[in-house]
């Protein structure tokens, strides 16, 4: 039984040797507490939120990580209950789940709650499940998708599952934090293929069809199509070679078929001194986020860009100035006072 730290006593504002020192020992209560304060938005928090993954990077870097995206209704949270099953009652081994959720307009909460929903596997104690809402975030993730990811490693979970909000033109930047990507369809997947961007397909390592017990005849033929579909693409260099599989998470076929295509395709890329390759891109990728938002956040904060925005807005939803002359101004608004 995994120990639990000072964290019990009480809620106290912990320092951050007191977080990472609970997040080593694989102090759950410990860990969720600092995922908390990574998510958080507050300033007094990013001090110590920096602190805590600063600690917290030399003993990351080794989790197979998954991703797994898929229209809404193909059954992902269903599937990776059954996935992370597997893994701890098969296998013995922990898995870290991070379900993002789609997030409330009006609250910025989660409206699914993962967590209910997979409630066999958030009661197994070699399984952490962490819903977070996306809060409006691109990419089918969550803000600190990315430091959560390490702080689970940190924390000893040798395997992190994140699934995405859904599947669509701008669910891929989980491809950037992962290493083998998933995505879930449904026997009835030839109609949904017509719809799905070429980007995603050209993405994935994997394609599952869910639900194959429902209707094994659709099943077939859409795993023939999602081959013929995959085989547009060229191979990949390196040497792996994507592939479609049945499966269904309530009967549980394929599900360890797809685990083993998951390692197959890990130990391909520690075979071809790829994967240290691969973290060094996603930690550039981190970087490049982080800058980002930085600039954002910088951007949104000047006084004068404060000032002048909500008259601009007004003028752009009347129409009475294009979003690009108002965005222009903005920025002129926010050089002003920084160029020499």
């Amino acid at each position: 039984m995994e120990k639990q730290t000072a964290v019990r006593a009480g809620r106290r504002r912990l320092s951050a040797q007191e977080y990472v020192e609970g997040i080593l020992k694989g102090d759950r209560i410990a860990l969720a507490r600092a995922i908390t304060i990574i998510e958080s938005r507050r300033a007094d928090d990013a001090e110590l939120a920096q602190e805590i993954l600063d600690a917290c990077l030399p003993h990351t870097g080794r989790a197979v990580r998954v991703g797994i995206t898929g229209a809404p209704g193909a059954g992902k949270s269903t599937f990776i209950e059954a996935l992370g099953k597997h893994l701890t009652r098969e296998r013995k081994e922990k898995v870290a789940v991070l379900a993002v959720d789609p997030s409330s307009r009006i609250s910025r909460g989660s409206i699914l709650g993962d967590k209910t929903r997979m409630s066999s596997l958030a009661g197994d104690p070699l399984a952490f499940i962490r819903p977070s809402p996306s809060g409006g975030s691109l990419g089918g993730v969550a803000r600190r998708t990315r430091e959560t990811i390490l702080l689970c490693e940190a924390a000893g979970f040798p395997n992190v599952i994140v699934e995405t909000v859904g599947v669509g033109q701008s669910e891929t930047a989980v491809r950037g934090m992962v290493d083998f990507f998933l995505l879930l369809l449904l026997p009835n997947a030839g109609d949904e293929l017509q719809g799905l961007k070429r980007g995603v397909m050209e993405l994935c390592d994997l394609i599952a069809i869910n639900k194959a017990d429902t209707d094994r005849h659709r099943a077939s033929i859409a795993l023939h199509e999602c081959r013929s579909a995959l085989h547009l693409f060229a191979a990949q260099p390196w040497g792996w070679t994507p592939r479609a599989v049945l499966c269904s998470a309530v009967t549980g076929e394929g599900i360890a078929e797809i685990w083993e295509a998951v390692l197959e395709h890990r130990r391909l890329l520690e075979d071809r001194g790829l994967l240290q390759q691969l973290r060094q891109e996603q930690s550039r990728a981190w970087l490049h986020d982080m800058i980002e938002e930085a600039l954002l956040n910088l951007f949104r904060e000047h006084p004068l860009v404060r000032q002048k925005l909500p008259e601009l807005e007004r003028q752009v939803a009347e129409g009475r100035l294009s979003a690009f002359h108002a965005a222009e101004r903005l920025l002129a608004y926010y050089q002003k006072d920084r160029i020499p």
